[in-house]
């Protein structure tokens, strides 16, 4: 019945809550009965869910001004109680047992620790338990905290190997200009995923951290792995059905899926620019052998500069000539080898093809 079997959600806060910040539990109720007819048949769902912040706000306020970190701290502290809450009593009503997932950036930073939130969810999925994940806010500062839940739904697509990933907005999609403007149409499909979307203005909403322009990216990079995405109005009427449905016509912006394959290492790095320990330039002669569609790794005797200190195995930028960034790699070597080394000709490779994620 429904073109997908296993499927991430992400949800905004702009969907969720009202202007004051308190939750729409009408529209939530609305995605809770969706969520729970897809799984009566056979769809398996993780729900990214974002609105704790903003749920917070509305209820409690704070006696003097805080910086930003402090009242997402204090906010999300108290938002996570009541929107898990209202989550578990609306799921409850269709005996669907649900569980929180509270998850930090670098949760993400390595192999082990990525593993390890991967087995978790699969084992709630595996015993028809609905994973409901959200950053933990309360532990989270600046430098360490994703660009949004849009970042994070992309992570959690590519670590369980979805089918989809549905981003629900309170928009159609992706304008093919400025919405405001009268004769301006929503894209329907999307197929070039290097293009830079200059007409994407970046608008944030009142609680949320990204914009429009973050969640092409995120899309982009998600289907560039071979996952179908979604960027869909929230605020429609049954829209998670309808946008799932064979040969559906409901407005939005889908993002086509490539059809070669990608390692679930590769899914790995192509997320994990944000842990980076280090940059390595490349010259011209090695960004050509990238290139190629022959598989090809990256060879010190390519490599002209390397800024940062790394261990082996950590994550590091790759450069071309110009500045530009190429792609993100896991280290063969350590820094200091890797300079005692550098422009010379070695037995293994700087960054192995199987541990290497071009953007190009």
């Amino acid at each position: 019945m429904y073109q997908y079997k296993k499927i991430a959600v992400k949800v905004g806060s702009n969907v969720l809550t009202r202007s004051d910040g308190s939750l729409n539990v009408t529209r939530m109720s609305a995605l809770v009965d969706q969520i729970a007819e897809l799984r009566k048949n056979d769809v398996a769902v993780v729900l990214i869910s974002s609105g704790a912040v903003a749920a917070g706000s509305s209820e409690i306020k704070p006696d003097r001004k805080l910086d930003a970190v402090s009242a997402r701290q204090l906010y999300s502290s108290v938002g996570q109680a009541k929107l898990i809450n209202r989550y578990y009593e609306l799921f409850r009503e269709h005996q669907v047992p649900c569980g929180q997932v509270l998850t930090m950036k670098e949760n993400f930073g390595t192999r082990r620790l990525y593993l390890n939130q991967k087995n978790c969810m699969e084992v709630m999925l595996k015993h028809g338990v609905l994973p409901i994940v959200n950053e933990n806010d309360t532990v989270s500062v600046t430098e360490l905290m994703f660009t949004d839940n849009d970042e994070l739904s992309g992570l959690i697509a590519a670590m369980l190997d979805m089918d989809a990933l549905i981003i629900l907005s309170n928009v159609d999609g992706i304008y093919d200009g400025d919405p405001s403007v009268e004769g301006t149409k929503v894209i329907r499909e999307i197929s070039d995923l290097r293009q830079d979307f200059a007409y994407v203005r970046e608008v944030k909403s009142q609680f949320g951290r990204g914009g429009m322009l973050t969640k092409c990216r995120i899309a982009q990079k998600v289907a560039d792995e071979g996952i179908a995405v979604v960027i869909a109005n929230g605020m429609r009427d049954n829209i998670l059905l309808d946008i799932l449905k064979p040969q559906s016509t409901v407005i939005c912006t889908r993002f086509t899926p490539s059809s070669k394959p990608v390692s679930n290492v590769k899914k790995w790095i192509a997320h994990s620019e944000g842990f980076s320990k280090g940059k390595i330039f490349v010259n011209d002669g090695a960004r050509e052998a990238l290139l190629q569609p022959k598989a090809t790794s990256v060879l010190l005797v390519g490599v002209t500069q390397i800024e940062g200190d790394f261990e082996k195995d950590d994550i590091v930028k790759i450069y071309d000539s110009q500045g530009t960034q190429i792609g993100v790699g896991c280290a063969g070597y350590d820094s200091d080898e890797a300079r005692a080394n550098l422009g010379k000709r070695a037995e293994k490779p700087f960054i192995h093809y199987d541990y290497l994620y071009l953007e190009l």
